[in-house]
């Protein structure tokens, strides 16, 4: 059936020759199918990577490109016993609510009918100990299996289904206990009302199914609040846009046939499909998902503006610089995808004790039963103690034990402007006692800002703000910004290293180095007042200027070092930086240790140093030169203003202009942490107790279906107090 489907449309490169795809995939329900598909596909030749997303049943897949045929896949996860199809979003929710409400009908069913077998099994324990005829608690026996054996029939559908597509793959998952478990309550009670005997358990095997029902159903919605707590990013990603055609036309096309250089049209109350900037129109925006910042934005020519911006009230035409997967928020989207799929310690060392469940707790059931039939329980009796430790050894708790953490807590950082890029990110960022800051672009706001800006007269600034646009250089950028210019001078040149130069109104007219503009006495007052200062010179005609070029520190860094610092964590600055500018921002910072004019091996070998003493450091840069300090720390995050390279090699990337996501990546990753922990604990302790006390009989299946439901539920519930991120 899936051979009919062209995966090119649903494949996307993944760099270095690689291509990725996302499947759907039906049946996924703990650790060990997790685990199980990852192996297999992994085993794969030129298979780079197989992630699963229990949160969403999504399999992330990586292999080399034109190597392999996408269907072997799918092939593969049939005999493995699950249907793939390629993911995508909108049906994944479609079929998520089928299946809750499937649930939620077989459940009501299974209720339904444990209601009137429990009305028939009244009279039958009374009769028992009174004067009921064997004929009359017979017809009650047989009335309750005409009720129940239907029931069950519909409602542990979903049950036997993922046991037997398991068992076909010739595998076990954690549907086969549950499912030997019904089939046995219902088979003995069958037998022990053909053998006309006092007790049949048809009310205790439907009441179990709908305990079943009730703790997968609940199951499954927490998971759906856990994935909109994850990402809400899909509604901002809209399929179409209104492309300008010609200078008066539009026309609604997909998203993907944007091309850079395309105008797009964005109304009032709508959000913006692409990166690029405005070029013609204003109005107010609201960036908050996808910069960080809360308040609203003024978007005007010149503006940049991203995908997933929220057009407030003007309209807008944007000239498009990438689209579709191109977009800051489809990296935003990645990024987020990626932490997800990955995995951290604790969910190893989850997946591999449910991978230890199916032989460890088939052979204690059975085991169980021979006991108790050597210390001369009746076969009956003994196979029921064995249904009990079949159903309440599940091992859900444990396997949902840590993804649930890590699903709400990434959603709660990313919220916060903390985008988590490794999937054991939560737990080393947790760990860290040190953290060394890189000084430019990391403590100081990554744009540059005219110092002297109220000293230089308006015309001047607007002037050379116009000349200013015909340089890609940044300084140039800072003065472009200072003018809000928009309309750049004609014929201008520009000499590499040197500045750009050309003729306005007759006269020569120059910005760049100051020997460039003849302005070299200038600068070098500027830089007596201001030594941390870069300098841009500027002259029209006779007339001379300079600029005193700086990078402010981010507004709330001084708040973020003295947090830290309560925390019981030491902040340095170790930047390449000259030795006035780290002074002034350490001094600023209340920073004690500091280090100026490092190299970026310097930087690797001090964290190395304190590596060696025993300090976990975070490293928190944005250059190309901190790249090998941040792959050298023991945790890393870069703003999102970093260059690719230490995007790429940072665990994780903060939002916006303040410093704040540092700290609240901090303590959010060890409340989560904590979280994570006592679930473990839970599931551990769960399983201590009740499996002992379902060995000596003291339980009966009904209760242990309800015991294995209410574990998982509560360390669900627990998992989504990680929606506060910034918990101590």
């Amino acid at each position: 059936m899936q051979a009919d489907i062209d995966f090119s449309h649903f494949l996307k490169r993944a760099g270095a020759g690689l291509v990725q795809l996302d499947l759907a995939v039906e049946g996924i329900n703990c650790a060990g199918c997790m685990g199980k598909i990852e192996r297999n596909l992994s085993s794969i030749p030129d298979v780079t990577s197989a992630r699963v997303n229990l949160t969403e049943n999504r399999l992330a897949l990586e292999w080399k490109a034109g190597a392999l045929d996408p269907a072997l896949f799918v092939k593969r996860l049939a005999e493995l016993g699950y249907r793939a199809y390629p993911f995508q979003r909108d049906n994944a929710e479609t079929l998520e609510a089928e299946r809750a409400q499937s649930l939620l009908r077989r459940l009501g069913v299974a209720a339904f009918a444990a209601m009137n077998v429990m009305m028939l099994s009244i009279p039958v324990w009374s009769g028992n100990v009174s004067d009921m005829l064997p004929e009359q608690r017979d017809f009650f026996h047989w009335l309750s299996a005409l009720i129940v054996l239907p029931a069950a029939a519909y409602c542990a559908q979903p049950f036997f289904s993922s046991a037997f597509a398991a068992l076909r793959a010739r595998g076990a998952n954690m549907d086969v206990p549950i499912s030997i478990g019904i089939l046995l309550a219902l088979v003995t009670s069958v037998i022990e009302t053909i053998g006309h005997a006092e007790h049949a358990y048809f009310d205790a095997a439907i009441m179990l199914i709908a305990f079943l029902l009730a703790g997968r159903y609940l199951d499954q919605n927490m998971r759906r609040r856990t994935r909109a707590f994850a990402s809400n990013l899909a509604a901002l990603k809209a399929e179409t846009a209104a492309k300008f055609i010609s200078p008066t036309e539009i026309r609604t096309v997909p998203v993907a046939a944007i091309k850079p250089g395309d105008i797009v049209l964005v109304r009032p109350g709508e959000c913006c499909t692409v990166d690029g900037n405005v070029i013609e129109g204003s109005s107010e925006v609201d960036q908050s998902l996808v910069t960080g910042e809360t308040l609203p934005a003024i978007a005007a020519p010149g503006s940049a503006v991203f995908a997933g911006t929220l057009v407030r009230s003007g309209t807008l035409r944007v000239r498009a610089a990438t689209a579709s997967d191109g977009t800051l928020l489809a990296e935003i989207s990645r990024l987020l995808d990626h932490a997800l799929q990955a995995r951290s310690r604790y969910l190893r060392l989850a997946e591999r004790a449910s991978r230890l469940y199916a032989p460890i707790v088939h052979t204690t059931a059975f085991l169980t039963m021979l006991g108790w039939l050597a210390f001369g329980a009746t076969f009956h009796d003994s196979v029921v103690t064995a249904i009990a430790v079949l159903i309440i050894t599940c091992p859900c708790s444990l396997g949902l034990a840590i993804p649930a953490v890590q699903t709400v807590a990434s959603g709660a950082l990313f919220r916060s402007g903390v985008l988590l890029n490794a999937g054991d990110a939560i737990e080393r960022i947790a760990e860290v006692d040190r953290v060394i800051f890189d000084k430019t672009g990391t403590l100081t706001l990554p744009e540059l800002d005219v110092a002297n800006l109220a000293a230089i007269p308006d015309d001047v600034i607007k002037l050379a703000g116009r000349l200013a646009l015909s340089s890609r250089h940044p300084i140039a950028a800072a003065v472009v910004r200072a003018a809000g210019a928009s309309e750049p001078l004609a014929d201008i040149e520009e000499e590499p290293g040197w500045g750009v130069h050309g003729c306005y109104e007759g006269a020569p007219i120059r910005l760049g180095h100051a020997s460039f503009c003849g302005a070299d006495s200038l600068a070098d007052e500027i830089l007596c007042r201001d030594p941390e200062a870069s300098v841009v010179a500027f002259s029209h005609g006779d007339a001379r200027h300079v600029f005193a070029i700086r990078q402010r520190i981010r507004p709330d860094a001084a708040e973020v070092v003295a947090g830290l610092a309560r925390l019981g964590i030491m902040v340095e600055i170790v930047s390449g930086d000259r030795e006035p500018a780290v002074r002034r921002a350490a001094e600023t910072l209340g920073i004690i240790k500091w280090r100026a004019n490092v190299s970026p091996m310097d930087k690797v070998a001090r964290i190395e140093g304190l590596t060696s003493q025993g300090y976990k450091v975070l490293m928190v840069g944005d250059g190309l030169n901190d790249a090998p300090a941040l792959a050298a720390a023991y945790a890393s995050m870069s703003p999102v203003t970093a260059t690719h390279m230490s995007q790429a090699v940072a665990d994780a990337v903060f939002l916006g202009q303040r410093l704040g996501p540092v700290m609240t990546a901090v303590r959010g990753s060890r409340w989560a942490l904590r979280l994570m922990r006592q679930n473990l604990w839970l599931a551990v302790v769960y399983n201590v107790l009740a499996v002992p006390i379902a060995i000596a009989g003291l339980v009966t299946p009904l209760i242990a279906a309800a015991a294995m439901s209410g574990s998982s539920v509560l360390v669900m519930l627990n998992a989504l107090r990680a929606r506060r991120s910034e918990a101590a």
